[in-house]
């Protein structure tokens, strides 16, 4: 029994296990994206965004060029990128993981019965949205603009949404250009949508949140962040501007969920103090860190 624990808890066993997790969430995220793009986008003559956009607009030129192939051969040279800029690991699964979305763009086909326009195209952003965000999930892509919108991230911080609206761009312009208007800005809503579901997914639920205190309570304060947030606290030296009177800045770093629990601390000990809360792009660090996985 107890050689069955070990071998349980051995790094293959767990490499093993989050391998075949990796695989769910892609097969997940794919499967999920599908439904957005056979259910509403092609039977709606929306235009997806990124590489997916673009297979979509020849697609609707030339129909007879499927988008699954299109998709496939698009993303050759972005595994270059991926293999290069981002890790071998992420390489690897991002070509597995576009696999499976080429796949699941073929294979799966579910009718959405929403006739309006704009509120097809609002189902779409949050479907697309909420697929992509579990893929981004694993430790690959499902290739496209997501491998650029990785790269981006881990080289230069920037929130993958972003990247991905910019890139889209492109794609509402061609829409614009080669069909209508109207069809452009429905795809517009559609990108916005979407890429904001996607950081949501993403890294909205691991949000940091900067809390920067000055009460004359802060020994009371700093206990209580120590003990009932589990917390680090870290004591800045500042002066008053106007008064010149020293004093101390209580500053730290919590995971979203604790938000209201530090408000309400912090007003149950001293409700006049002044009290800075901000967002963080990223967080470096034990136990509070959010960096990407990838």
């Amino acid at each position: 029994m107890q050689s069955m624990m070990s071998f349980l808890r051995s790094p293959a066993v767990k490499n093993m296990q989050q391998g075949v997790w990796n695989l769910i969430l892609l097969t997940m995220g794919s499967s999920i994206c599908a439904l957005a793009i056979n259910g509403i986008l092609i039977p709606r003559g929306f235009v997806s965004g990124g590489v997916a956009g673009v297979s979509l607009v020849l697609h609707y030129i030339m129909p007879y060029l499927p988008v699954s192939v299109l998709y496939l051969l698009f993303n050759v040279p972005l595994f270059a990128m991926g293999w290069k800029y981002v890790s071998r690991r992420f390489f690897l699964y991002s070509i597995v993981g576009t696999a499976i979305f080429a796949a699941a763009v073929q294979w799966i086909s579910m009718p959405i019965p929403v006739s309006d326009p704009l509120l097809c195209a609002l189902l779409a952003g949050i479907i697309m949205g909420i697929g992509n965000g579990i893929i981004l999930r694993s430790v690959g892509s499902s290739g496209g603009t997501d491998i650029i919108s990785v790269m981006f991230q881990t080289r230069f911080s920037v929130r993958m949404g972003n990247t991905v609206l910019a890139f889209n761009s492109i794609v509402l312009v061609a829409a614009a250009i080669l069909f209508s208007l109207e069809s452009a800005l429905y795809t517009l809503v559609f990108i916005y949508v979407s890429s904001r579901i996607l950081d949501l997914v993403v890294s909205g639920f691991s949000q940091r949140k900067s809390v920067m205190i000055i009460s004359k309570a802060r020994g009371d304060i700093i206990v209580r962040i120590l003990k009932e947030l589990n917390r680090g606290v870290t004591v800045i030296k500042g002066q008053g501007g106007y008064s010149g009177e020293s004093t101390d800045i209580i500053y730290t770093v919590i995971a979203f969920r604790q938000l209201a629990g530090m408000k309400r601390l912090i007003n149950e000990i001293d409700p006049s103090a002044f009290v800075v809360i901000s967002d963080t792009a990223e967080v470096m660090g034990y136990r509070i860190g959010n960096q990407p996985h990838w």
